[in-house]
């Protein structure tokens, strides 16, 4: 049984996608950050080794129930993503003078006419529209999409200009004026591969459902009487298209649409109707209607060129002022993870920011942290990994991945942090005491010195993960992450 899933089932689900970042009863996103350990070979607690990657070579995420709750061991923090934060893209496509662009068909990969083997395909070799290069975006921030080719020829002249109607420039082209990205889309959703999708109103209002833009000719033919012959009707489902076809040296040389029409889904010109209109005794000629899309070129931008690419952009501003302590700049980080209806202390998170690291607030330092150190605590033998100590503040940072040396203690369980024992740095000797006090320190509500991440371990559903080489984050620096999701 030969079957597909369509492109509008991809934009539909892009589309419900994106719809749910409106959603106030649930869909609340966050994209997070994590893993400032470097990557390697680690020990688990029944003492084997796991590999997971190195620096330079991340691991590959695994789609798994295991990855999942790693994504919680070392999260750093988390901001939420919100609907302003979200757009529909498609791939980026610069106009350069000296190429040959892809024109709009709205058959490609169907068998050629008369053929049972070969495919209609597009100059740069695509067998479906949304994979050939049929639209560009200039330098003034326009998009157009081009409608004719001149037979393949270099495209040399930028197209210009928001006219509603077809675009003709002097190499032979022809181009449909589709939309201008407006100064926040070139600023939130243009990236080096990717561009936002809109459709223009104005171009979309002027337009006729199935008139007929372009006619190609696919077999010039031949024995026909030279001259421009007019008055020749678009036959097909729809009404009132006609065209003027040129013969020179008894073949057509060119097809000129003079009525587009309207109503059509497909069409058809008759070499009889050629010879009727002065044509003579033509044959073997063989005219390619081109049938624009739904509604017209330009009626849905996001459906005509292909947008079922959502792009999120998010900036982790240094610290993040509106909460000061949940992101720290102290360290770096190599994942990235999109996360969905996560809980902070056993209810739904909706803060804009939270801290995804344990923290104790402790009295009586000797010595300074070091980030990525191991800690460990008398008594409860407990272990972790520092991730920012705040002098200022008193306050240490850590979390407890599942590894040796980490966060499992000698027994291999993890331990939790508690009591006034001693913590000691194992790379730089300093030790503290944790406070007993409860009481809030630079955003942190500390409970007799000790607060958990905000961010409830193992809730919710990870949607996406990306391992990377290390980003170094700075106080005077903004990361800003642009997700790409293909549908």
């Amino acid at each position: 049984m030969a079957a597909i899933i369509t492109n509008k089932f991809r934009i539909h689900n892009q589309e419900q996608f994106v719809e749910s970042f409106s959603e106030s009863s649930a869909n609340v996103y966050y994209l997070g950050i994590g893993r400032p350990q470097a990557w390697g070979t680690t020990t688990r607690g029944d003492s084997r080794t796991q590999y997971e990657g190195t620096d330079t070579s991340p691991p590959t995420p695994v789609d798994s129930v295991s990855q999942e709750f790693h994504v919680f061991d070392d999260l750093l923090a988390a901001k939420r993503v919100t609907s302003s934060d979200v757009s529909i893209v498609i791939p980026r496509r610069n106009w350069a003078t000296g190429t040959v662009y892809d024109y709009y068909r709205h058959d490609y990969g169907h068998y050629v006419t008369g053929s049972s083997s070969s495919v209609i395909t597009a100059n740069s070799g695509a067998t479906t529209l949304f994979d050939s290069t049929f639209y560009v975006l200039t330098e003034d921030f326009n998009v157009y999409k081009c409608l004719d080719n001149n037979s393949n020829a270099n495209s040399t002249v930028k197209p210009t200009g928001t006219s509603t109607s077809i675009l003709s420039t002097a190499d032979g082209y022809k181009w449909k004026y589709m939309y201008t990205l407006s100064a926040a889309q070139r600023t939130n959703f243009l990236s080096t591969d990717f561009m936002a999708v809109a459709t223009d109103s104005t171009v979309a209002t002027a337009n006729t459902d199935g008139a007929i833009d372009i006619v190609k000719i696919k077999t010039a033919g031949s024995g026909g009487s030279d001259g421009t012959h007019t008055g020749i009707a678009i036959r097909g489902d729809g009404s009132s298209g006609t065209v003027s076809v040129t013969i020179s040296s008894g073949a057509v040389s060119a097809v000129t649409v003079t009525a587009g029409g309207s109503g059509y889904t497909y069409g058809y010109i008759r070499v009889a109707d050629i010879n009727t209109a002065g044509g003579g005794s033509l044959s073997g000629t063989e005219l390619d209607v081109i049938i624009g899309p739904k509604g017209g070129h330009g009626e849905n931008a996001i459906e005509e060129l292909g947008g079922y690419f959502v792009m999120l952009n998010t900036n982790f501003e240094a610290a993040e002022t509106s909460n000061s302590g949940d992101f720290t700049t102290a360290n770096d980080f190599r994942r990235v993870t999109l996360m969905r209806d996560i809980d902070t202390g056993g209810s739904a998170a909706t803060a804009t920011t939270l801290r995804g690291t344990k923290a104790i607030l402790v009295t009586s330092p000797s010595g300074t942290f070091t980030a990525d150190e191991e800690i460990n605590q008398a008594t409860t033998g407990a272990v972790g990994k520092v991730v920012e100590w705040d002098s200022s503040n008193n306050i240490l940072y850590y979390i407890q991945p599942r590894f040796n040396d980490q966060g499992l203690d000698s027994n291999g369980n993890l331990t939790a942090f508690s009591t006034t024992a001693t913590i000691t740095g194992q790379s730089s000797g300093a030790t503290a005491t944790p406070s007993t006090s409860t009481t809030t320190v630079d955003n942190i509500s500390f409970t007799s010195g000790y607060a958990g991440s905000e961010v409830d371990a193992d809730t919710g559903d990870v949607l996406y993960i990306e391992n990377r080489s290390p980003i170094t984050r700075a106080s005077d620096q903004t990361e800003n992450v642009k997700l790409i999701i293909e549908f």
